[in-house]
């Protein structure tokens, strides 16, 4: 069964994030959105575990869905059929090899009886109440094994890889490789997650990534950034299918020789992840947003990374990074790893089209519309013919599209927590909307 699934989201007991996040908004949003399968985030937050177990029951083996009685209808006048799985990402900061460490990381469970396995060890170490993403003094490799130690069923992913400061290669205080933060238990590491500010062609030009396999997701903290970043599949719809096709993400030279044998058909399949441009992501490129300073890598080296206005060491980004530990030049692809596509959010599309900003009754009216029609956001950011976006959407809108399918972009990097800015048309097009079917 072919589906897409967002595996990593946030609560409303997380920081920073919306009140809107509950799991009858969940249920609606993710359908509108295109997203088959949720993660639930937070599962170690005792408010929002005890929500779930009231609002979830079972669906198929490891995975759950809103009570009837919870639903609310979608934009298309019907209920989503949306399943649950329990994930949480918990805040690791403790010290190793003389540095402070600060490394966020995911964990997916099969069942609540799981969770709270995992909730009373890490409940000995931090106030779990405090946040849905609760900090804890406590090892990344201690923590995979407590992970592991409740349920073997369990996965465990280093999330975020990137992000400066928080993340197992963070340029603030993360590792140069996994076996330096997982020691002898990184064989139980069979993913990493991308992050915003890098894609897989950035990840692959670290071979020693080969031995894991790459997941996106949106991270999100509000109902609107649901699905900027997925993953798609073509398996099992259940918990174990969904980690059997994560792990199916594994180049075969780069499985354990035990494994790289096998010639039986696998029955997982991880067809491919969406993701943001990295460009547009927080932290792709070096800087200082207090100055309002903005460089590529070898402009901070230039620069000895240093903040010309302040003199403040700059804020070293995700493409920096990546350099610093690649092995493999920027152009480089692997042909057994499975494709990606980079997206943009609807919302941001029709608003560049339309000359608003995403919050305008406009923007939400033709946003709307577009997902009624056409069943979901990703089925118009991926799926529906130009030509059919054409006969209901307006040509502006149409024509972005398909600039984006094709990559034809121009992006102002994110840095420093600054999100980067996109711009799809020049100046002069958004004058005027002459030409606008020229494209096709």
């Amino acid at each position: 069964m072919r589906f897409i699934a967002d595996l990593q989201i946030h609560s409303k007991y997380s920081r920073a994030t919306s009140k809107d996040m509950v799991p009858e908004e969940l249920d609606r949003w993710a359908d509108d959105k295109g997203i088959l399968v949720m993660g639930t985030g937070d599962f170690t937050h005792p408010g929002w575990i005890k929500e779930l177990k009231e609002k979830l029951e079972p669906a198929e083996p490891g995975l759950f869905k809103l009570k009837e009685k919870y639903k609310e209808k979608t934009l298309k006048g019907t209920f989503a059929q949306t399943r649950f799985m329990l994930t949480a990402e918990i805040s690791n900061i403790y010290r190793r090899g003389g540095k402070t460490r600060r490394v966020h990381n995911l964990i997916f469970a099969p069942n609540f009886e799981t969770v709270e396995a995992i909730n009373a060890k890490l409940g000995w170490i931090g106030n779990l109440a405090s946040d849905g993403r609760p900090i804890l003094g406590l090892d990344s490799e201690e923590a995979l094994k407590i992970v592991l130690g409740s349920n073997e069923n369990c996965l465990f992913i280093p999330a975020h890889i990137w992000t400066p400061w928080f993340s197992v290669f963070g340029s603030m205080s993360g590792f140069d490789s996994l076996e330096e933060c997982f020691g002898e238990h990184t064989k139980y590491i069979y993913a990493v997650e991308t992050g915003l500010s890098s894609d897989p062609q950035m990840n692959w030009r670290l071979s020693k990534l080969d031995a894991v396999s790459i997941v996106s997701n949106s991270d999100s903290h509000s109902l609107r950034r649901i699905g900027r970043e997925a993953n798609v599949f073509d398996t099992e719809l259940s918990y174990a299918g969904i980690v059997d096709a994560i792990k199916s993400g594994i180049p075969r030279e780069s499985l354990p020789a035990s494994q790289a044998g096998v010639s039986s058909p696998r029955t997982s399949a991880f067809l491919m992840t969406l993701e943001f441009f990295p460009e547009e992501g927080k932290y792709h490129f070096d800087g200082h947003r207090t100055c309002g300073i903005v460089y590529a890598p070898q402009e901070s080296k230039q620069r000895k990374n240093t903040c010309p206005a302040c003199g403040k060491p700059l804020t070293i980004g995700v493409m920096n990074r990546v350099e610093q530990l690649a092995d493999r030049p920027q152009a480089y692809r692997n042909s057994r790893r499975i494709p990606f596509k980079n997206l943009v959010p609807l919302d941001e599309i029709v608003a560049e089209s339309l000359g608003l900003g995403t919050s305008s009754k406009a923007v939400k009216l033709e946003y709307e519309s577009l997902v009624k029609t056409f069943n979901s956001e990703l089925s118009v950011l991926l799926d529906v013919p130009i030509p059919d976006l054409l006969s209901s959407a307006r040509p502006k809108i149409a024509e972005a599209i398909g600039r984006v399918r094709e990559g034809r972009l121009r992006i102002m990097p994110g840095y420093d927590g600054e999100y980067g800015k996109v711009k799809i048309f020049d100046e002069d097009e958004k004058e005027s909307a002459a030409g606008q079917h020229t494209l096709f």
